[in-house]
């Protein structure tokens, strides 16, 4: 049976359309600016391709099947826009069921509709300087004041973080015991912030630290209950994990496409480049691994809209995809030689911003050490 049914066809041509017409002619001049225009934002959730799963009473279409996400992603992903591609899953995969499955409904109706127009874009502020993947060790404090809380700390790379207007943050509450979810306006007073960051890849990525200086923010902007927020982002973490890691798979299959594009119309030595055996070679491994993480990636997404995704089972793909990734753009880059340095051709870019998926939203470490631990419980 095809993963795709028709809808989800239809609905590719859609996306594609939207990418041809509204991404790429402008990715040049959003990478030099260091971050896209917040106009297509709001195009794309023209489109559909935003907030899919917001519900009627809030604006939205309530489609909470993933697979349509899939194909945003996979998308984006084929065209090389990989800075766009992880602003929407920060948006659609983290900050929106944070708010639609853990905020009071006073700030679903605040929030949604706008989120799935496009009018506001989400962030999460989690990574602080001394903290990565260790939660644990969040520093940002939050004290209660009366109805309010007040918020002092800092947060490192915060995808989305300069065009954000709600913002999730992580903080520690109940003298450092516990930590907390807040959904914060990003014009609170109190929130500064930083430049953007000059990092070496996802350069249209508008990332940056973020600064809370007392802070207040109402009580009713808890995410769930006070204490809550660790057991809040193992159910959240699993789906954001899956889309970072089709991320990886997209942007390794699209870098393939190139490269096949390249070697058999480029002629060295009298013969193609494709008719190399060590050219065969690589671009049969290349594709062997990805159908074969392809097809992880499929079970784990009906696993998710079924709701039975484990955190195991997305620290999985994770950090495979993310290594194949690297690996892969790496290796097919060597088969355009010269012209695979020169920032021109995609492959170059590809190259850069596929580095950081074996270290972003989860490092490969941390997430072996996920998975190792759980096989250690099964001999206790």
């Amino acid at each position: 049976m095809p993963f795709f049914e028709p809808e989800q066809d239809d609905y590719r041509e859609i996306v594609r359309d939207f990418v041809d017409r509204e991404v790429m002619p402008h990715y040049a001049r959003w990478e030099a600016a260091g971050q896209v225009d917040p106009a297509v934002w709001r195009a794309a959730a023209q489109r559909g391709l935003l907030g899919l799963e917001v519900g009627p009473e809030h604006g939205g279409m309530g489609l909470r099947d993933w697979r349509f996400r899939l194909v945003v992603i996979e998308e984006l992903g084929f065209a090389g826009a990989a800075a766009l591609n992880t602003g929407f899953a920060a948006h659609d995969d983290l900050v929106l069921p944070a708010i639609q499955g853990h905020g009071s409904e006073e700030l679903r109706r605040r929030w949604l509709p706008r989120m799935a127009t496009g009018a506001s874009i989400g962030a999460i502020a989690l990574t602080e300087p001394g903290a990565g993947s260790d939660l644990r060790a969040i520093r940002t404090r939050a004290v209660a004041a009366g109805d309010d809380w007040v918020l002092d700390g800092q947060k490192a790379f915060v995808s989305n973080g300069s065009l954000a207007e709600v913002l999730v943050v992580a903080a520690s509450t109940d003298g450092g015991k516990s930590l907390t979810l807040f959904a914060l306006d990003g014009d609170t007073p109190g929130i500064d912030r930083g430049h953007h960051l000059d990092k070496l890849g996802l350069r249209a990525q508008d990332t940056v630290e973020v600064f809370l200086t007392d802070c207040r923010v109402p009580a009713g902007n808890v995410l769930g209950e006070v204490g809550d927020g660790l057991a809040i982002l193992r159910r959240l973490l699993p789906r954001q994990r899956l889309a970072q890691a089709a991320i990886s798979w997209a942007e390794a299959a699209g870098a393939l496409r190139w490269t096949e594009n390249h070697v058999f119309a480029r002629r060295a030595f009298g013969q193609r480049i494709g008719d190399f055996q060590n050219t065969r070679f690589t671009l049969a491994e290349i594709e062997t691994g990805l159908d074969v993480t392809r097809s992880y990636l499929e079970r784990c997404v009906d696993r998710l809209d079924d709701g039975t995704l484990s955190p195991v089972e997305a620290a999985k793909a994770k950090w495979w995809a993310g290594e194949q990734a690297v690996a892969a753009v790496s290796g097919l880059l060597q088969l355009f030689g010269g012209y695979g340095f020169m920032e021109e051709y995609p492959i170059a870019r590809a190259f850069r911003d596929s580095r950081v998926q074996t270290i972003y939203a989860g490092a490969t470490e941390v997430m072996k050490d996920l998975i190792g631990r759980d096989i250690a419980r099964r001999h206790h």
